[in-house]
């Protein structure tokens, strides 16, 4: 009797352990992607979300061997979606130091850089060290030059997504020198940027470059250093809730399939012109 009464109290607690809680066979995963911010996401002319996240999170799926269903939504609403289930899975979420004390990360599928987008003859000057690469966390180098972009900041609207790294790095370097204004999307702010109601915006480099790219942004040009570190989440990844280690395996593991295959190198390419191919062990 006490034996069955030991074995009935041990199946009873192993059932309430969070490995227990957390284990799941992953067969349908609900994926939140934006689809408002070009060349990673968007919606196409038939209304369908479209981009390198989409491409890439369709083959990720393949190789995890799991249906997944993809859902757009804003930004700002991206993360608290996610941990109230109605995401399982988000993309093009950057790493850094904020995000990681409310969500796991996959390794990173895209390693990128953030920049300024001016508008050509507007209020800012040309901003020191253009199309350079500066990594904000070597503070020697990367101090000076910080500080000269903010003298030329300085009493400036800055554009910037909400809820992005983007935006605590304007408010972190910047924030007592000029006014920062915040966008649901990229798309938003760069219409304010080219009818003068700011100055300057601030964002992925490589949303940058293909912005510049689309007709009507003619009078827009990228400007100050290509840059990554400090707060900025340049090394894009996958987000999840905490502790979803079995989904977290499947799609690590399938991420780094596809960069060996070089599938990652092909789909940044397509999108975005340059290769986005990560260096793990980078994040």
């Amino acid at each position: 009797m006490r034996k069955k009464f030991i074995l009935t109290a041990i199946a009873v607690a192993l059932a309430f352990t969070p490995v227990a809680a957390n284990a799941k066979d992953w067969t349908h995963v609900k994926v939140g992607i934006e689809g408002a911010f070009p060349p990673w996401n968007l919606m196409n002319s038939s209304g369908k979300l479209a981009g390198l996240d989409v491409d890439l999170i369709n083959d990720l799926c393949a190789r995890a061997k799991v249906e997944c269903e993809l859902i757009a939504g804003d930004w700002a609403g991206m993360i608290p979606g996610l941990n109230a289930g109605k995401y399982d899975l988000i993309m093009t979420l950057g790493i850094n130091e904020k995000r990681k004390q409310v969500v796991d990360f996959t390794v990173p599928y895209a390693s990128g850089v953030a920049s300024f987008l001016l508008l050509k003859g507007g209020t800012v000057d040309e901003l020191p060290d253009t199309g350079k690469r500066l990594n904000l966390n070597d503070k020697a180098a990367a101090d000076p030059i910080m500080a000269e972009i903010a003298d030329k900041l300085k009493g400036k609207t800055i554009g910037v997504v909400q809820s992005t790294s983007q935006e605590q790095l304007i408010n972190a370097y910047f924030g007592s020198n000029v006014s920062v204004r915040s966008y649901q999307n990229s798309g938003e702010r760069d219409l304010d940027l080219k009818a003068g109601r700011i100055d300057a915006g601030f964002d992925s480099g490589v949303y940058g470059m293909t912005a510049l790219a689309k007709p009507g942004n003619e009078d827009l040009e990228m400007s100050g250093p290509l840059m990554k570190g400090a707060m900025l989440a340049t090394e894009v990844a996958i987000g999840m809730r905490k502790g979803e280690t079995d989904l977290k395996a499947k799609f690590d593991a399938a991420i780094e399939d596809a960069a060996k295959a070089g599938t990652i190198k092909t789909l940044s390419e397509k999108w975005s012109k340059l290769d986005l191919t990560p260096t793990f062990g980078t994040n």
